[in-house]
């Protein structure tokens, strides 16, 4: 398989977190960032070749994925390849994902691989694509897209479909649509690389740019498009409120193991920190606390990412602290999210709410 994650308009509605990147390098998880996710399912599947297409604010994408190594993609029989927009005009950056994959579509032709598995960097998940083309093969589908029976989304937004007896989609629409249906899309799409590419000709020719609203959604009685569900925990990160309630599902010890352990490990970019490092007097509890932070206070129920120092006196609730934050003396944080760089001076108190957290912007001082 051909590697492709889609950053083409990803929905976002992650307010200030996504002020200065893109939704795919949005923190998570104490230490990793969103990308990570599909990535490391890509390689760990034995995905050796991942074309990442980008629109807007890449840079911190560009230096997070760097030159692939992290992932065992920068070998001379694999590699990972970023694909900006290949020009500067507004309204062609503006256009769908398949204008671009045509921009790009040396990056297909080229490629000797037969199948193309194209997803969104906004799934948070673990899962073996071997098992899809495995089960993509068997059933002689055109497109198999890859499902979840899934409730909850913790105010994610997903698409809608519905399936037949012998699991054939027979309907998809957009997550603001009227469908009555728990089976959501992962936006997980594996195709013959010749079907995509003809899917870029014939759509752009027809005037349409978009490959699930307009190549995949128009075409669900014509072509043969087949449901694959998916088993393992899924979060559906792309607006504020999902962002926070993914996050604390990850304080619960079998979602932590089953996400990031199972069936392969998730990988990172590397940063040689020391380890955490508790004063006397510090408390913690039920809390994730990355490696670099010096805990002089109280965390309970938080997430902290590498090197934030909470000082004494300071108490951390419910609450994620990016990287290089400071919690002042004495200082409260309750329901709140911290960007990177922010700093909490002495004796304040910040106060959220479960449904609408506090949010500090990078390297604000309070």
């Amino acid at each position: 398989m051909l590697g492709v994650i889609n950053l083409i308009h990803e929905s976002d509605e992650m307010e200030s977190l996504t002020a200065s990147r893109c939704l795919a390098t949005v923190p998570f998880g104490a230490r990793f960032r969103l990308i990570d996710f599909t990535l490391s399912s890509m390689v760990n599947s034995g995905i050796n070749k991942v074309g990442v297409f980008a629109q807007t604010k890449y840079r911190s994408l560009m230096d997070h994925l760097g030159s692939g190594k992290h992932w065992d993609l920068h070998h001379r029989q694999s590699g990972l390849f970023i694909m900006p927009p290949v020009t500067d005009d507004v309204n062609e950056v503006r256009r769908g994902d398949l204008y671009h994959f045509y921009q790009h579509r040396d990056f297909f032709t080229r490629s000797t691989h037969d199948f193309v598995l194209v997803t969104r960097s906004h799934m948070i998940c673990n899962i073996d694509f071997e098992g899809v083309l495995a089960s993509h093969k068997a059933s002689g589908a055109d497109i198999t897209v890859i499902c979840k029976e899934e409730s909850a989304l913790f105010g994610g937004r997903a698409r809608k479909v519905q399936i037949d007896e012998k699991g054939r989609v027979t309907a998809m629409q957009d997550h603001f649509g009227r469908m009555e249906s728990d089976l959501v899309s992962m936006e997980m799409y594996l195709m013959r690389k010749e079907l995509l590419l003809e899917l870029v000709d014939t759509s752009l020719a027809q005037g349409q740019d978009h490959l699930v609203r307009h190549a995949i959604m128009s075409r669900v009685d014509k072509m043969r498009i087949q449901c694959y569900k998916y088993d393992g925990y899924l979060g559906v990160v792309n607006t504020l409120n999902s962002y926070y309630q993914n996050s604390m599902q990850l304080l619960r010890p079998d979602v932590w193991k089953s996400l990031f352990f199972e069936p392969g490990p998730i990988f990172t970019k590397v940063k040689d920190e020391p380890p955490a490092r508790y004063a006397e007097g510090a408390k913690t509890s039920n809390s994730i606390i990355a490696n670099g932070c010096i805990i002089e206070g109280t965390v309970i129920n938080s997430i902290l990412f590498r090197g934030v120092h909470v000082r004494k006196g300071a108490v951390v609730r419910n609450s994620i602290v990016m990287q290089n934050g400071i919690i002042g003396e004495n200082s409260t944080v309750n329901h709140a999210i911290l960007d990177k760089d922010v700093t909490v001076e002495r004796s304040r108190e910040l106060y959220g709410a479960e449904a609408s957290p506090f949010i500090a912007l990078k390297r604000k001082v309070i």
